[in-house]
């Protein structure tokens, strides 16, 4: 009836409906719960992290400002510094630039300068007279250590320099005569005893044999105040002495310049 009198009738919208949810719950409004605990924990890393930098950047004046309050403030004088152990006393402020240790480590490189020249100079005569094997020089804590071979200076058993013997210390004594250092002669030998009357142990032996070379540095012109012969028999030996080659090496003279002779000259102090 109502279309036959044209008047339309409004039909009426539909419902919307709600868009459907994953496992049927209602989506969530924000961050998760969980993202505020994570932000708390980076932020206090953060937090430790700029205070180890800021701990490991410390001023020195700043720290030094530090130990000095709280020496004011606790009455003391000695306070436990980072990296010392409870009880140990560090060395006052005024001494790191004390100039005694200045003049320590100057005088040091001074003697290490003369043992490498001295050492660079026997090399070459060394090397330069092929007395390899019979003439060495070495570097140790005690000082600086000429070593020769009884061979080359001595017949066997025999206390005076060869001929050949005064030909080598010829040439060694121009070079000691360049260093005017104090000059340590020691006498070696192996452990066979000797069969002579004219030197009945390995002590005269030895012994007797230093007095020979210093002799004829003092003949060459070294300063005998400068000369100092001592023997040692077979008591300091440098190879085992039950082999032939073993006893060859113990039979030995040696000149040595000692570290704290040489800086004993250097500042001007007595020879020995």
């Amino acid at each position: 009836m109502a279309e036959e009198s044209g008047t339309p009738i409004e039909e009426e919208p539909p419902a919307l409906i709600p868009p459907a949810t994953i496992g049927g719950d209602e989506e969530e409004e924000g961050s998760p719960s969980w993202m505020a605990t994570f932000a708390d924990l980076v932020t206090l890393l953060m937090c430790f992290f700029v205070l180890l930098f800021a701990m490991s950047t410390i001023q020195e004046e700043t720290f030094k400002e530090l130990i000095q309050s709280m020496k004011s403030a606790l009455g003391v004088q000695q306070v436990p510094e980072t990296g010392t152990r409870e009880g140990l006393v560090m060395r006052a402020e005024s001494d790191a630039d004390d100039p005694r240790d200045h003049a320590v480590d100057e005088l040091g490189g001074m003697v290490q300068k003369e043992l490498e020249e001295i050492v660079s100079d026997v090399r070459e005569l060394i090397m330069f007279n092929k007395l390899g094997g019979q003439v060495r020089v070495t570097e140790t804590e005690e000082g600086a250590v000429i070593t020769i071979a009884d061979r080359v200076l001595f017949g066997p058993g025999d206390v005076n320099l060869s001929e050949d013997g005064r030909i080598l210390m010829e040439k060694v004594a121009m070079i000691l005569a360049q260093f005017y250092y104090p000059i340590t002669i020691s006498g070696h030998t192996d452990n066979l005893p000797l069969q002579s009357r004219k030197t009945p142990s390995n002590w005269e032996l030895s012994a007797n044999r230093a007095t020979s070379v210093v002799r004829f540095l003092i003949d060459m012109g070294l300063d005998p105040r400068q000369l100092t012969a001592q023997g040692f028999a077979h008591y300091r030996p440098v190879a085992e002495n039950q082999t032939a080659r073993g006893r060859a090496q113990n039979r030995r003279v040696e000149l040595t310049y000692k570290r704290t002779c040489i800086a004993r000259s250097l500042q001007g102090g007595d020879y020995l």
